[in-house]
């Protein structure tokens, strides 16, 4: 029997496993619109909802948290994760008198939102980051991630938008928002054996609800919203990248971790679609926003490593790993 090397090559594609099943489901889905009823039962679920799929996977997520942290870990990611929200804060801040809540309609800009930018911006790429570190940090910075899979999930979003004066979420909804990931914190924290079960499975739920989440992104804006994405993905390196560098220095770092943290996570694609199921006033922005993240996913993937590898080639790297 001939063995195709499909994980290896998805591995090689920066975001792969996030990108190529997404992409996936927008193909079929706008070339054979009536397959998931035909489909029907397992099958043609996957075309409907990703929204499942998403609640357990940050029940997992959630278990790879450990409170029992060092407090060098607890400084560092606890930094890390700070700056990130307080970047997002800002940039909904400025855009909320610029585009709103609503996404620009034309020109070069049109399908550009203040949901897609902080989606971009709150969610940092964990492997990309702990591979990164693992190289040319110090190994406790690289367990600094710990902290910062806080992130994960369209809390944080809503949390911000709610902050910046945007249409805002009912109480519930926010609980709602983070309780999968909680109870996976408390199950994780509770049993190291359910730490590891379940952190296991974080890796594989990503294609499936990258495939269902590429089911409502309708194909003809995927060129589009694909090359704006660039253009995000390149702001949201540079502007958390100068910011996270700016405050791990100012922690006593040298700067690789705040580099290696400017990132946006293959996981963060799904938050405007879920932040649009919690208030439909971000509904006609969810679509475009997608794409525009999924962009970001990759371009950040791609030149994070560069500009850390090159930072850490003048600093040293590893010369002041622990």
């Amino acid at each position: 029997m001939v063995e195709l090397p499909i994980k290896q090559t998805l591995d090689r594609i920066p975001g792969g496993m996030m990108l190529v099943p997404l992409l996936f489901g927008c193909i079929i889905s706008a070339l054979a619109p009536e397959v998931p009823a035909r489909l029907g039962s397992f099958s043609g679920a996957l075309f409907t909802s990703a929204i499942p799929i998403l609640a357990v996977f940050y029940v997992c997520m959630g278990a790879t948290v450990e409170f029992r942290a060092t407090p060098y870990v607890l400084r560092k990611g606890g930094v890390l994760l700070a700056t990130k929200i307080a970047c997002g804060v800002l940039a909904a801040f400025i855009l909320r008198g610029w585009i709103g809540i609503e996404p620009v309609a034309s020109g070069w800009l049109a399908g550009l939102s203040t949901l897609a930018v902080v989606a971009a911006i709150n969610d940092t790429n964990g492997g990309l980051y702990m591979a990164l570190m693992s190289q040319y940090g110090r190994p406790r910075d690289a367990a600094a991630y710990s902290i910062m899979s806080i992130e994960s999930g369209p809390f944080l979003t809503m949390l911000t938008l709610g902050l910046a004066g945007f249409s805002s979420f009912d109480k519930l909804a926010l609980l709602g928002a983070i309780l999968p990931l909680l109870v996976g914190m408390i199950l994780g924290n509770l049993d190291s054996k359910m730490r590891q079960f379940l952190g296991a499975a974080v890796p594989v739920l990503i294609p499936f609800f990258a495939f269902a989440l590429g089911t409502k992104i309708e194909l003809h804006s995927l060129w589009h919203s694909g090359l704006l994405g660039i253009g995000l993905g390149i702001f949201v390196v540079a502007f958390t990248g100068i910011a996270l560098f700016t405050m791990d220095r100012i922690n006593g770092g040298n700067g690789i971790a705040g580099l290696a943290a400017a990132s946006t996570a293959g996981n963060a694609a799904a938050v405007p679609m879920l932040v649009a199921g919690q208030n439909a006033a971000y509904l006609p922005a969810a679509a475009s926003a997608t794409v525009l993240v999924s962009a970001s996913v990759v371009v950040s993937a791609l030149i994070v490593p560069l500009i850390t590898a090159w930072w850490a080639g003048r600093v040293g790297g590893r010369s002041q790993a622990d």
